[in-house]
């Protein structure tokens, strides 16, 4: 009874494998969102929340990564390199560097809006730039800039994007190229000191 199981599940085993392989070449096999090719991508929202205050009675430094984090997690999902990406055994993104500015205290119960500028790209590798702001002040709060590498999940290395990946990373690029880059885009951090 168990082989004639076999016998009958593996053709189609076999078709499902043969349909995901044709799947991984020509579309997508989950469902990805429709490319936004406005500059900046503005499509994060969140809140200060009470946990993430500390004893000074603002938001901890270490949130402003958990807010910037959600916000490039939003914007990798608009290109199609969230979670289906890596289940579908894609690869999966890292953070090799990240620069953060804090420019104005944010205090629990704040709203906040993050904005997103594809600065560069290339086959392994985004550079990102993000603005965080108090959603209704407009007030920018604090600024990050992140360089995130592709990874393959076997070999825990660097690999390129997948091609339908890179094609929207590409079309966004693009579009984010023709706009001046933000002014605080490769800032270097260092203690400025009055000439004269």
């Amino acid at each position: 009874m168990l082989a004639s199981f076999f016998a009958f599940a593996q053709p189609a085993r076999m078709a499902h494998l043969a349909s995901r392989k044709t799947a991984t070449m020509d579309a997508f096999p989950y469902e990805v969102p429709e490319l936004d090719l406005n500059v900046p991508f503005d499509h994060h929202r969140g809140v200060v929340r009470p946990e993430w205050i500390d004893w000074n009675g603002h938001m901890n430094l270490a949130y402003y990564v958990t807010v910037f984090d959600q916000a490039s997690g939003t914007f990798t999902r608009r290109l199609g390199l969230g979670a289906p990406y890596r289940e579908a055994g894609w690869g999966q993104t890292f953070v090799l560097e990240t620069h953060i500015t804090y420019d104005r205290e944010a205090h629990e119960g704040d709203p906040l809006r993050v904005t997103t500028w594809l600065v560069d790209r290339d086959a392994k590798r985004m550079h990102m730039y993000m603005e965080m702001f108090h959603a209704e002040k407009g007030y920018l709060i604090s600024t990050s800039e992140r360089i995130g590498i592709h990874i393959d999940q076997r070999t825990r290395k660097s690999s390129p994007y997948h091609p339908l990946v890179q094609q929207r990373i590409d079309q966004v690029f693009e579009a984010h190229r023709q706009v001046p880059r933000p002014a605080n885009v490769g800032r270097v951090m260092g203690i400025r000191r009055k000439t004269g």
